[in-house]
């Protein structure tokens, strides 16, 4: 065995488990450690401290402890799944019949005629006698097998298959969490700071664990949890502050303390409609954060449609007043066209050159564009991941917008920003995807968040319904009459072939029915598997009123902006999360007429979640409380994707439940954070330690204290 502290052993050398055991609870429950096993936390627990007596029996199925003497064992039928052992228990007041069907041979090894025991099992009546089958027990003068499992508030792990076969039921994980306390003096040190475990009136940490695995009472068990709750917050929000706070210790920017004529001119003549008091309130925000000399990281959430891209033109114009360029990074070329469109026809007035830059770009056009960035006179760029090539360089880069930010991963986001190797320049994020504010306070908490939570005036709400197979022409004929005014259609598919192994509708099959249904129309056609070029070419088309209904998978999701466009269908909408039905539902809707869309159901009634997530959708437009419904029926994970987000799982706190302890960790970690941000004062040194193993466990290797 290693010199290291018990708690970080190897959970082989833990007694009764072994490399069998070990592989199991590695495989089942990342269980690799002493210390990874007291981090495996209960899933439930069972009261089992009130003690029954036999003559106060009644009532059937109900779950009692008792004590008493074993009377004589009797094996009882013949062949598989009738034979079994029984028993009785005599505790003076009367007596109960015992039954067991498995493990016989182990109860006669261990158990005599005559014993004391404790047993715990639910209660059954036969010929008005009370009876238990398959009691758990165990000799009442065994203190810790009694203790362990019975006379006290029960804790039960979590299971598996693999377990199961390697001998690993509650049981035997009680014994092995129990050992883990026993084997030596000081558990896993405390490294919350003595005067934040006081402000927050949190339980020691030994305590904690103690009292989370094996619960004196109902509040001491409450509080442990919460103080466990409250370090998985706090380790996380720590590294989030810190990160932030050591950005801006490390990476001056450039500050930008004027409002100047291209703002002002701007927003007096040539604003498209008024801005929103959401839109005004975000601007604000961050012109707050430019004109500081410290990098701004700031993401803007805004619900389709609720004008996130007028308020990146307005900040861009303050970095061009004060003398700096901003680049634009857009997912798709053809959401990056549609920015430089608009850009470019808002900004013309103004004397303002944006240039457009995107694979589709060749090298002849490269050439004069790439130095119009080193001399200054592009002052916006505006493309696809292009930007981020090593041709690509700026000659006073301020700004740095990323549109749809988690189509991008960090690397790339990275190499944008690094284009200024003088000062570092501001961040601006925009994301069309609500996310609550608990989970956002958890994931972003290196970011600074502002929310456009307010539609332009004038935007009709869009008409939402379910329908089923059988009202497949109706819905069509609604469809038709669209069309005829002039409209456009969007229909969605979730898969792209038709698969033998479910009975999604392929969208190739759907284009198909369409094309033959509406024959005096035009039907596009796009999905993942089309090459870039042919994909572009049929968004195209119906952006330009080429085509008249598309036939997509959900890469239309984020970045088609076609106002005709009147109707939305989803076909197997019951296969889809709600963020994403949200999502679908915002590329209709953003012109003057009224818009609708149409959740159909391939299997109807659909389930009970399915159903949910459905009427949600008919009687919700604003997309924070949709993705707050998201957030409590799929769990934040899910509602992310745990590994894409940066987000570690959590082992006990839950994002939605305990939003009240996660707010009292992010203010302390935030306060931390400002006081110590690299954790080098000498009281800190414990939780500077543990948060390092914390970011080496957790991939979170951005950060080094």
């Amino acid at each position: 065995m290693s010199t290291r502290p018990y708690w970080q052993q190897e959970i082989t050398y833990l007694k009764g488990v072994g490399p069998h055991r070990a592989v199991a609870l590695q495989e089942s429950l990342n269980i690799y450690t002493w210390e990874d096993l007291l981090l495996c936390f209960p899933r439930k627990y069972m009261d089992r401290s009130r003690l029954h007596t036999v003559a106060t029996l009644q009532e059937e199925g109900e779950a009692v402890t008792l004590t008493g003497r074993l009377g004589a064992f009797e094996t009882q039928g013949t062949g598989p799944g009738k034979k079994r052992l029984t028993s009785t228990l005599d505790d003076g007041t009367g007596t109960a019949l015992l039954t067991w069907f498995q493990g016989t041979q182990w109860i006669q090894r261990r158990f005599k005629p005559g014993d004391e025991v404790v047993l715990f099992g639910r209660v059954s009546f036969f010929q008005n006698q009370a009876q238990l089958v398959h009691p758990e027990i165990d000799p009442l003068r065994d203190e810790e097998h009694a203790v362990l499992n019975h006379l006290k508030i029960v804790p039960f792990y979590p299971g598996s298959d693999a377990l199961k076969q390697a001998g690993l039921d509650s049981r035997q994980l009680r014994r092995l969490v129990h050992a883990v306390l026993e084997a030596a003096p000081g558990l896993p040190p405390e490294f919350i700071p003595a005067p934040l475990t006081a402000q927050y009136q949190l339980l020691p940490r030994e305590q904690a664990l103690q009292q989370v695995h094996f619960p004196q009472d109902r509040a001491l068990l409450r509080a442990a949890r919460r103080r466990l709750k409250f370090e998985e917050f706090f380790l996380l929000d720590l590294v989030m502050f810190s990160r932030r706070q050591l950005r801006r210790l490390q990476r001056p920017a450039p500050a930008f303390p004027h409002i100047g004529q291209l703002f002002n001119t701007f927003y007096e003549n040539h604003l498209p409609f008024q801005l929103t008091q959401a839109q005004k309130r975000v601007i604000k925000e961050v012109r707050a954060d430019l004109a500081l000399p410290i990098q701004m990281n700031r993401l803007v959430q805004g619900d389709v449609g609720s004008g996130k891209t007028l308020v990146a033109l307005m900040c861009a114009l303050i970095a061009l007043d004060n003398g700096y360029q901003v680049a634009l990074m857009a997912p798709t070329e053809i959401l990056a066209e549609q920015h430089f469109r608009s850009f470019s026809h808002l900004l013309a007035p103004l004397g303002v050159r944006c240039q457009l830059l995107t694979g589709s770009v060749k090298a002849r056009a490269r050439k004069p564009l790439l130095a119009e960035l080193l001399d200054g006179s592009c002052h916006i760029l505006i493309g696809t991941h292009a930007l981020i090539e090593d041709s690509v360089q700026f000659a006073r880069l301020g700004l740095t917008i990323i549109d749809e930010q988690h189509k991008f991963g960090v690397a790339q986001r990275t190499r944008l920003w690094q284009k200024n190797q003088a000062l570092a320049p501001h961040n601006l994020a925009m994301t069309a995807t609500p996310i609550p504010r608990t989970l956002a306070m958890t994931v972003y908490g290196d970011v600074d968040i502002s929310v456009i939570d307010e539609l332009p005036p004038g935007r009709k709400p869009i008409t939402t319904t379910m329908r089923g197979d059988p009202h497949r022409l109706r819905v069509y004929g609604f469809l038709r009459e669209e069309l005829e005014k002039g409209r456009q259609a969007y229909v969605v598919y979730p898969l792209v072939e038709q698969s033998a192994k479910t009975d999604l509708l392929a969208v190739t099959h759907g284009w198909e029915a369409l094309s033959q249904y509406f024959t005096d129309y035009r039907v596009g056609i796009v999905h993942g598997r089309m090459s870039p070029e042919d994909k572009e070419g049929q968004m195209r088309d119906f952006k330009e009123r080429r085509s008249h209904i598309l036939v997509s998978t959900t890469v239309i999701e984020v970045g088609v902006d076609v106002p005709n466009a009147s109707v939305m269908i989803i076909e197997n909408a019951e296969r889809f999360g709600l963020s994403q039905l949200h999502q679908l539902r915002g590329r209709v809707g953003r012109g003057a007429e009224q818009s609708y869309c149409i959740l159909m159901s391939g299997k109807w009634p659909a389930t009970r979640d399915a159903q949910q997530r459905l009427k949600a959708m008919c009687e919700h437009q604003d997309g924070f409380r949709i993705a707050e419904l998201d957030l409590e029926l799929r769990g934040p994970g899910d509602f992310l994707g745990t590994r894409q987000s940066g987000l570690p799982e959590f082992r006990i706190a839950d994002v939605v439940m305990d939003a009240d302890i996660l707010g009292e960790a992010r203010e302390a970690a935030r306060q931390l954070a400002i006081q110590d941000p690299d954790l080098q004062q000498p009281e800190h040194q414990a939780l500077q330690q543990h948060l390092n193993r914390y970011i080496r466990q957790n991939g979170l290797a951005e950060l080094r204290l």
